[in-house]
Protein backbone atom coordinates (compact mmCIF):
# COMPACT_ATOMS: atom_id res chain seq x y z
CA UNK A 1 0.00 0.00 0.00
CA UNK A 2 1.58 3.55 -1.06
CA UNK A 3 1.43 6.34 1.41
CA UNK A 4 -2.04 7.78 -0.41
CA UNK A 5 -3.91 4.91 -0.05
CA UNK A 6 -2.44 5.24 3.87
CA UNK A 7 -3.24 8.83 4.80
CA UNK A 8 -7.01 8.48 2.49
CA UNK A 9 -8.78 7.16 5.38
CA UNK A 10 -7.49 9.51 8.25
CA UNK A 11 -7.82 12.65 5.93
CA UNK A 12 -10.84 11.45 5.27
CA UNK A 13 -12.05 11.26 8.94
CA UNK A 14 -10.45 14.51 9.91
CA UNK A 15 -12.43 16.33 6.32
CA UNK A 16 -15.78 14.48 7.69
CA UNK A 17 -15.55 16.34 10.92
CA UNK A 18 -14.54 19.48 9.75
CA UNK A 19 -17.46 19.60 7.40
CA UNK A 20 -19.60 18.79 10.36
CA UNK A 21 -19.08 21.79 12.08
CA UNK A 22 -21.38 24.73 10.00
CA UNK A 23 -19.09 27.33 9.93
CA UNK A 24 -20.84 29.47 7.23
CA UNK A 25 -19.57 32.85 7.02
CA UNK A 26 -21.01 34.99 7.68
CA UNK A 27 -20.92 35.11 10.93
CA UNK A 28 -18.40 32.11 10.91
CA UNK A 29 -18.17 31.45 14.24
CA UNK A 30 -15.55 28.93 13.61
CA UNK A 31 -14.24 28.25 16.88
CA UNK A 32 -15.75 24.94 17.84
CA UNK A 33 -14.11 24.48 14.95
CA UNK A 34 -10.55 25.60 15.65
CA UNK A 35 -10.67 24.08 19.03
CA UNK A 36 -11.39 20.46 17.51
CA UNK A 37 -8.35 20.90 14.63
CA UNK A 38 -6.60 21.77 17.94
CA UNK A 39 -7.07 19.00 19.90
CA UNK A 40 -6.37 16.69 16.68
CA UNK A 41 -2.98 18.25 15.99
CA UNK A 42 -1.82 18.63 20.10
CA UNK A 43 -2.73 15.17 20.48
CA UNK A 44 -0.31 14.21 17.16
CA UNK A 45 2.26 16.23 19.19
CA UNK A 46 2.42 19.73 17.21
CA UNK A 47 2.75 22.88 19.73
CA UNK A 48 -0.63 24.69 19.21
CA UNK A 49 -1.42 28.53 19.59
CA UNK A 50 -5.06 29.82 18.94
CA UNK A 51 -5.70 33.75 18.88
CA UNK A 52 -7.65 36.28 16.87
CA UNK A 53 -9.24 39.58 16.52
CA UNK A 54 -12.66 38.09 18.10
CA UNK A 55 -13.07 35.16 20.67
CA UNK A 56 -15.56 33.36 18.65
CA UNK A 57 -13.55 33.45 15.39
CA UNK A 58 -9.85 32.89 16.12
CA UNK A 59 -6.74 31.59 14.03
CA UNK A 60 -4.89 28.13 14.89
CA UNK A 61 -0.72 27.88 14.03
CA UNK A 62 0.35 24.43 14.72
CA UNK A 63 4.34 23.99 14.60
CA UNK A 64 6.58 21.16 14.26
CA UNK A 65 10.10 23.04 15.35
CA UNK A 66 12.79 21.88 13.52
CA UNK A 67 16.18 23.52 13.19
CA UNK A 68 17.16 27.09 12.17
CA UNK A 69 16.73 26.61 8.66
CA UNK A 70 13.62 28.07 6.58
CA UNK A 71 10.15 27.84 7.47
CA UNK A 72 7.10 25.84 5.71
CA UNK A 73 3.68 27.36 6.29
CA UNK A 74 0.69 24.98 5.68
CA UNK A 75 -2.38 28.02 5.02
CA UNK A 76 -6.28 26.83 4.62
CA UNK A 77 -9.34 28.44 6.37
CA UNK A 78 -12.21 27.09 7.92
CA UNK A 79 -15.23 29.35 7.23
CA UNK A 80 -17.64 28.33 4.28
CA UNK A 81 -20.42 30.23 2.05
CA UNK A 82 -23.80 29.04 2.37
CA UNK A 83 -25.70 25.94 0.87
CA UNK A 84 -29.22 25.56 0.53
CA UNK A 85 -29.98 22.06 2.01
CA UNK A 86 -32.93 21.88 -1.05
CA UNK A 87 -30.29 22.45 -4.03
CA UNK A 88 -28.30 19.48 -2.83
CA UNK A 89 -28.88 15.78 -2.61
CA UNK A 90 -26.66 15.04 0.35
CA UNK A 91 -26.96 17.04 3.41
CA UNK A 92 -24.53 19.88 3.37
CA UNK A 93 -23.11 19.41 6.44
CA UNK A 94 -23.26 15.93 6.83
CA UNK A 95 -20.17 14.85 5.16
CA UNK A 96 -21.66 11.93 3.36
CA UNK A 97 -19.71 9.25 1.39
CA UNK A 98 -21.27 8.23 -1.82
CA UNK A 99 -19.90 6.68 -5.09
CA UNK A 100 -16.08 7.20 -3.76
CA UNK A 101 -17.16 10.85 -3.33
CA UNK A 102 -17.31 12.87 0.14
CA UNK A 103 -19.97 15.29 -0.27
CA UNK A 104 -20.54 18.72 1.94
CA UNK A 105 -19.89 22.30 1.99
CA UNK A 106 -15.63 23.14 2.17
CA UNK A 107 -15.08 19.59 0.73
CA UNK A 108 -13.42 21.85 -2.13
CA UNK A 109 -13.34 25.20 -0.89
CA UNK A 110 -11.40 24.25 1.30
CA UNK A 111 -11.45 21.84 4.36
CA UNK A 112 -10.14 19.24 2.27
CA UNK A 113 -6.87 21.15 2.09
CA UNK A 114 -6.99 21.78 6.18
CA UNK A 115 -7.68 18.35 6.61
CA UNK A 116 -4.71 16.87 4.02
CA UNK A 117 -2.26 19.59 5.80
CA UNK A 118 -3.24 18.26 9.14
CA UNK A 119 -3.39 14.65 8.86
CA UNK A 120 0.24 15.06 6.62
CA UNK A 121 1.91 17.44 9.87
CA UNK A 122 0.16 15.09 12.45
CA UNK A 123 1.58 11.50 10.78
CA UNK A 124 5.20 13.44 10.88
CA UNK A 125 4.94 14.68 13.79
CA UNK A 126 3.83 10.80 15.61
CA UNK A 127 7.22 9.68 13.70
CA UNK A 128 9.61 11.81 15.00
CA UNK A 129 10.22 13.68 11.89
CA UNK A 130 13.50 16.49 12.42
CA UNK A 131 13.76 18.53 9.97
CA UNK A 132 16.63 21.85 9.49
CA UNK A 133 13.63 24.19 9.33
CA UNK A 134 9.91 24.37 10.85
CA UNK A 135 6.79 23.25 9.78
CA UNK A 136 3.60 25.39 10.77
CA UNK A 137 0.04 24.39 10.27
CA UNK A 138 -2.03 27.88 9.97
CA UNK A 139 -5.98 27.46 10.06
CA UNK A 140 -8.01 30.34 9.78
CA UNK A 141 -11.70 32.25 9.62
CA UNK A 142 -13.13 35.10 7.53
CA UNK A 143 -11.21 34.02 3.91
CA UNK A 144 -14.78 33.60 2.56
CA UNK A 145 -15.23 37.80 3.31
CA UNK A 146 -11.94 39.08 2.92
CA UNK A 147 -9.79 37.74 5.39
CA UNK A 148 -9.94 40.83 7.84
CA UNK A 149 -10.35 38.68 11.13
CA UNK A 150 -8.36 35.92 9.92
CA UNK A 151 -5.20 36.27 7.75
CA UNK A 152 -4.96 39.85 7.15
CA UNK A 153 -5.36 40.21 11.09
CA UNK A 154 -2.67 37.44 11.91
CA UNK A 155 -0.05 38.54 9.84
CA UNK A 156 -0.34 42.09 10.69
CA UNK A 157 -0.82 41.64 14.73
CA UNK A 158 0.72 38.06 15.19
CA UNK A 159 3.92 37.71 12.65
CA UNK A 160 5.90 35.81 15.30
CA UNK A 161 3.15 33.27 14.83
CA UNK A 162 2.76 33.49 10.75
CA UNK A 163 5.97 34.58 9.37
CA UNK A 164 7.15 31.96 7.31
CA UNK A 165 9.62 31.61 3.95
CA UNK A 166 7.26 29.37 1.93
CA UNK A 167 3.57 29.28 2.06
CA UNK A 168 1.30 26.55 0.26
CA UNK A 169 -3.15 27.72 -0.03
CA UNK A 170 -5.55 26.84 -1.84
CA UNK A 171 -5.98 28.15 -5.26
CA UNK A 172 -4.27 25.23 -8.52
CA UNK A 173 -3.49 21.71 -8.10
CA UNK A 174 -6.24 19.93 -9.98
CA UNK A 175 -4.97 18.15 -12.64
CA UNK A 176 -5.74 20.13 -16.33
CA UNK A 177 -5.05 17.32 -18.97
CA UNK A 178 -4.67 19.27 -21.83
CA UNK A 179 -4.59 17.18 -25.16
CA UNK A 180 -1.94 14.27 -24.51
CA UNK A 181 -0.18 16.33 -21.09
CA UNK A 182 -1.00 16.35 -17.87
CA UNK A 183 -0.75 19.82 -16.43
CA UNK A 184 -0.86 20.24 -12.54
CA UNK A 185 -1.30 24.00 -11.79
CA UNK A 186 0.50 25.95 -9.35
CA UNK A 187 -0.99 29.50 -8.64
CA UNK A 188 1.70 31.97 -8.04
CA UNK A 189 -0.33 34.77 -8.82
CA UNK A 190 -3.73 36.63 -8.13
CA UNK A 191 -5.72 38.90 -10.14
CA UNK A 192 -6.74 42.87 -8.19
CA UNK A 193 -10.25 43.49 -7.70
CA UNK A 194 -11.43 46.81 -8.90
CA UNK A 195 -15.23 47.10 -8.76
CA UNK A 196 -17.07 50.03 -9.97
CA UNK A 197 -20.80 51.16 -10.53
CA UNK A 198 -21.40 53.05 -13.75
CA UNK A 199 -24.66 55.07 -13.73
CA UNK A 200 -26.80 56.71 -16.40
CA UNK A 201 -28.95 59.90 -15.81
CA UNK A 202 -32.34 61.33 -17.91
CA UNK A 203 -35.53 62.87 -17.53
CA UNK A 204 -38.36 61.17 -15.60
CA UNK A 205 -41.95 61.39 -16.60
CA UNK A 206 -45.04 59.19 -16.17
CA UNK A 207 -44.59 55.89 -17.79
CA UNK A 208 -47.77 55.97 -19.62
CA UNK A 209 -46.66 58.30 -22.31
CA UNK A 210 -42.50 57.24 -22.55
CA UNK A 211 -42.07 59.89 -25.60
CA UNK A 212 -42.07 62.23 -22.56
CA UNK A 213 -39.30 60.68 -20.93
CA UNK A 214 -35.47 59.62 -21.48
CA UNK A 215 -35.17 56.56 -19.53
CA UNK A 216 -32.14 56.24 -17.54
CA UNK A 217 -32.02 52.52 -17.74
CA UNK A 218 -32.38 52.16 -21.67
CA UNK A 219 -29.44 54.59 -21.62
CA UNK A 220 -27.50 51.78 -18.99
CA UNK A 221 -28.45 48.97 -21.33
CA UNK A 222 -26.06 48.99 -23.49
CA UNK A 223 -23.40 49.81 -21.27
CA UNK A 224 -24.57 46.88 -19.52
CA UNK A 225 -24.21 44.65 -22.83
CA UNK A 226 -21.09 45.89 -23.88
CA UNK A 227 -19.16 45.63 -20.47
CA UNK A 228 -20.62 41.70 -20.54
CA UNK A 229 -20.01 40.85 -23.93
CA UNK A 230 -16.96 42.99 -25.19
CA UNK A 231 -13.60 42.08 -25.60
CA UNK A 232 -11.40 43.93 -23.51
CA UNK A 233 -7.93 43.18 -24.92
CA UNK A 234 -4.72 40.93 -23.18
CA UNK A 235 -2.64 42.67 -20.60
CA UNK A 236 0.11 40.43 -19.98
CA UNK A 237 2.65 40.01 -16.65
CA UNK A 238 5.33 37.88 -15.51
CA UNK A 239 2.96 34.97 -14.52
CA UNK A 240 0.99 34.77 -17.38
CA UNK A 241 4.05 35.19 -19.50
CA UNK A 242 5.64 31.65 -17.60
CA UNK A 243 2.11 30.38 -18.40
CA UNK A 244 1.65 31.29 -22.23
CA UNK A 245 5.44 29.47 -22.33
CA UNK A 246 4.50 26.28 -19.93
CA UNK A 247 1.62 25.61 -22.57
CA UNK A 248 3.74 26.32 -25.61
CA UNK A 249 2.51 29.25 -26.60
CA UNK A 250 3.89 32.60 -27.41
CA UNK A 251 3.14 35.71 -25.02
CA UNK A 252 3.41 37.93 -27.67
CA UNK A 253 -0.08 36.18 -29.69
CA UNK A 254 -2.47 35.58 -26.51
CA UNK A 255 -5.38 35.90 -28.90
CA UNK A 256 -3.77 32.93 -30.88
CA UNK A 257 -2.52 31.14 -27.26
CA UNK A 258 -6.22 31.22 -26.37
CA UNK A 259 -7.69 29.87 -29.52
CA UNK A 260 -5.28 27.28 -29.95
CA UNK A 261 -6.10 26.43 -26.55
CA UNK A 262 -10.16 25.97 -27.44
CA UNK A 263 -9.23 23.77 -29.97
CA UNK A 264 -7.18 21.40 -27.86
CA UNK A 265 -9.25 21.54 -24.23
CA UNK A 266 -12.18 23.79 -24.49
CA UNK A 267 -13.03 23.69 -20.92
CA UNK A 268 -9.15 25.20 -20.10
CA UNK A 269 -9.91 28.14 -22.84
CA UNK A 270 -12.32 30.27 -20.42
CA UNK A 271 -9.82 30.14 -17.62
CA UNK A 272 -7.09 30.85 -19.20
CA UNK A 273 -8.67 34.46 -21.28
CA UNK A 274 -9.87 35.27 -17.55
CA UNK A 275 -5.99 34.98 -16.43
CA UNK A 276 -4.34 36.88 -19.27
CA UNK A 277 -7.05 40.08 -19.03
CA UNK A 278 -8.95 42.26 -17.28
CA UNK A 279 -12.94 41.37 -16.62
CA UNK A 280 -15.85 42.73 -16.34
CA UNK A 281 -19.03 40.63 -14.80
CA UNK A 282 -22.00 43.24 -14.52
CA UNK A 283 -24.02 41.82 -11.22
CA UNK A 284 -26.34 44.04 -9.69
CA UNK A 285 -28.49 47.07 -11.55
CA UNK A 286 -30.95 49.15 -10.08
CA UNK A 287 -32.97 52.18 -11.66
CA UNK A 288 -36.39 53.07 -10.94
CA UNK A 289 -38.63 52.21 -7.74
CA UNK A 290 -42.23 52.76 -8.84
CA UNK A 291 -43.63 50.40 -12.09
CA UNK A 292 -45.25 53.73 -13.24
CA UNK A 293 -42.35 55.91 -13.29
CA UNK A 294 -39.71 56.16 -16.14
CA UNK A 295 -36.62 55.94 -14.28
CA UNK A 296 -34.33 59.12 -14.18
CA UNK A 297 -31.10 57.64 -12.69
CA UNK A 298 -29.60 54.29 -13.12
CA UNK A 299 -26.79 52.14 -12.03
CA UNK A 300 -25.17 49.16 -12.74
CA UNK A 301 -22.28 47.50 -10.19
CA UNK A 302 -19.66 45.73 -11.87
CA UNK A 303 -17.40 42.87 -10.58
CA UNK A 304 -13.73 43.92 -12.73
CA UNK A 305 -10.31 41.59 -11.89
CA UNK A 306 -7.20 43.01 -12.71
CA UNK A 307 -4.14 40.73 -13.49
CA UNK A 308 -1.50 41.14 -11.01
CA UNK A 309 0.45 44.24 -10.43
CA UNK A 310 -1.52 46.20 -12.73
CA UNK A 311 -3.72 48.65 -10.92
CA UNK A 312 -7.03 51.02 -11.31
CA UNK A 313 -4.99 53.03 -14.44
CA UNK A 314 -5.27 49.43 -16.27
CA UNK A 315 -8.74 48.97 -15.21
CA UNK A 316 -9.78 52.45 -16.51
CA UNK A 317 -8.03 52.53 -19.60
CA UNK A 318 -9.71 48.92 -19.95
CA UNK A 319 -13.35 50.52 -19.28
CA UNK A 320 -12.88 53.60 -21.99
CA UNK A 321 -11.79 51.11 -24.50
CA UNK A 322 -15.46 49.58 -24.08
CA UNK A 323 -17.64 52.31 -23.16
CA UNK A 324 -15.85 55.51 -24.39
CA UNK A 325 -15.54 58.66 -22.86
CA UNK A 326 -19.06 60.21 -22.25
CA UNK A 327 -22.70 59.28 -21.24
CA UNK A 328 -22.01 57.74 -18.44
CA UNK A 329 -20.48 58.31 -14.56
CA UNK A 330 -17.83 55.95 -13.04
CA UNK A 331 -17.00 55.28 -9.42
CA UNK A 332 -14.55 52.96 -8.16
CA UNK A 333 -16.13 51.24 -5.25
CA UNK A 334 -13.12 48.66 -4.36
CA UNK A 335 -9.62 49.03 -5.05
CA UNK A 336 -7.05 45.94 -4.44
CA UNK A 337 -4.22 45.27 -6.38
CA UNK A 338 -3.44 41.83 -7.12
CA UNK A 339 0.37 40.29 -6.23
CA UNK A 340 2.24 36.92 -6.95
CA UNK A 341 5.29 35.12 -5.57
CA UNK A 342 8.45 34.33 -7.97
CA UNK A 343 7.69 31.42 -10.78
CA UNK A 344 10.98 29.93 -10.13
CA UNK A 345 11.82 29.00 -6.87
CA UNK A 346 12.94 26.15 -4.46
CA UNK A 347 9.35 25.25 -3.73
CA UNK A 348 8.42 25.48 -7.13
CA UNK A 349 11.25 22.67 -8.32
CA UNK A 350 10.07 20.59 -4.93
CA UNK A 351 6.74 20.75 -6.30
CA UNK A 352 7.27 20.00 -9.66
CA UNK A 353 10.03 16.93 -8.57
CA UNK A 354 6.69 15.18 -6.75
CA UNK A 355 4.04 15.86 -9.40
CA UNK A 356 6.84 14.07 -12.05
CA UNK A 357 7.55 11.22 -9.37
CA UNK A 358 3.52 10.31 -8.67
CA UNK A 359 2.26 10.96 -12.01
CA UNK A 360 4.90 10.71 -14.26
CA UNK A 361 5.19 12.68 -17.57
CA UNK A 362 2.74 14.73 -15.51
CA UNK A 363 4.10 18.90 -15.03
CA UNK A 364 3.44 21.60 -13.04
CA UNK A 365 2.98 24.93 -14.53
CA UNK A 366 2.23 28.50 -13.13
CA UNK A 367 -1.22 29.71 -13.30
CA UNK A 368 -3.09 32.79 -11.87
CA UNK A 369 -6.27 32.61 -10.15
CA UNK A 370 -8.63 34.57 -11.34
CA UNK A 371 -9.90 35.58 -8.09
CA UNK A 372 -8.06 36.51 -4.79
CA UNK A 373 -6.66 34.04 -1.51
CA UNK A 374 -5.15 34.49 1.54
CA UNK A 375 -1.82 34.64 -0.09
CA UNK A 376 -2.50 38.21 -0.75
CA UNK A 377 -2.04 39.43 2.96
CA UNK A 378 0.96 36.98 3.60
CA UNK A 379 2.88 38.12 0.25
CA UNK A 380 2.07 42.31 1.48
CA UNK A 381 2.76 41.42 5.18
CA UNK A 382 6.11 39.40 4.38
CA UNK A 383 7.61 40.12 1.07
CA UNK A 384 10.62 37.60 1.02
CA UNK A 385 7.66 34.94 1.28
CA UNK A 386 7.31 32.63 -1.61
CA UNK A 387 3.36 31.60 -1.67
CA UNK A 388 1.68 29.26 -4.07
CA UNK A 389 -1.98 27.81 -4.41
CA UNK A 390 -1.57 23.94 -4.74
CA UNK A 391 -3.95 21.32 -3.63
CA UNK A 392 -2.98 17.94 -6.08
CA UNK A 393 -5.74 16.15 -7.11
CA UNK A 394 -4.84 13.28 -9.97
CA UNK A 395 -8.54 12.05 -10.20
CA UNK A 396 -10.84 14.71 -10.14
CA UNK A 397 -10.14 17.28 -12.70
CA UNK A 398 -9.83 21.17 -12.53
CA UNK A 399 -12.36 20.84 -14.84
CA UNK A 400 -14.91 19.03 -12.56
CA UNK A 401 -13.37 20.59 -9.51
CA UNK A 402 -14.46 24.37 -10.37
CA UNK A 403 -17.86 24.17 -10.98
CA UNK A 404 -18.56 22.49 -8.11
CA UNK A 405 -16.82 25.48 -6.09
CA UNK A 406 -19.74 27.48 -4.23
CA UNK A 407 -22.29 24.96 -5.72
CA UNK A 408 -24.40 22.80 -4.62
CA UNK A 409 -23.48 18.89 -4.30
CA UNK A 410 -19.87 20.37 -3.84
CA UNK A 411 -18.00 17.17 -3.30
CA UNK A 412 -14.25 15.59 -3.65
CA UNK A 413 -13.11 11.98 -4.75
CA UNK A 414 -11.68 10.78 -1.61
CA UNK A 415 -8.93 9.39 -3.55
CA UNK A 416 -7.61 12.63 -3.75
CA UNK A 417 -7.77 13.47 -0.03
CA UNK A 418 -4.96 10.62 0.47
CA UNK A 419 -2.76 11.67 -2.99
CA UNK A 420 -3.31 15.50 -1.37
CA UNK A 421 -1.84 14.41 1.99
CA UNK A 422 1.12 12.06 0.54
CA UNK A 423 2.27 15.57 -0.92
CA UNK A 424 2.45 17.46 2.55
CA UNK A 425 3.53 14.53 4.04
CA UNK A 426 6.40 14.83 1.69
CA UNK A 427 7.02 18.19 1.07
CA UNK A 428 8.98 19.55 4.29
CA UNK A 429 11.41 16.24 3.56
CA UNK A 430 12.51 18.08 0.25
CA UNK A 431 11.91 21.62 0.73
CA UNK A 432 13.18 21.93 4.39
CA UNK A 433 17.34 20.77 4.45
CA UNK A 434 17.53 17.67 6.75
CA UNK A 435 19.36 17.91 10.00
Amino acid sequence: MGLAEELQDETAEVLSSLIRFKTVNPPGGERECIEWLAGYLEDAGLTVEIAGAEPERPCLVATLKGGEGPSLGYLSHVDTVLADAQDWTADPWGAEIRDGYLYGRGTIDMKNQTAAEAVAAARLARAGAKFGGTLKVIAVPDEETGGELGAKWITEQRPDLSKVDFLLNEGAGAVMPFGDRRLYGVCVAEKGTFRFNVRTSGTAAHASVPGLARNALLELAPLITELGTGDPGFDLTAPTHALLAALGESPDDPRGAVHRVYAVAPQLAPLLEAMLSVTFAPTIVSAGEKINVIPARAQVRVDCRVPPGLGEDVALRRIRDLLGDDGYELEFTEAIVGNHSPVESKLMDAISTWVGEVDPGAEAVPTVLPAFTDCRWFRAAFPDCVAYGFFPQRHQTVYETWPLMHSHDERIDVRDLGFAAAFFHDLPGRLLAGS
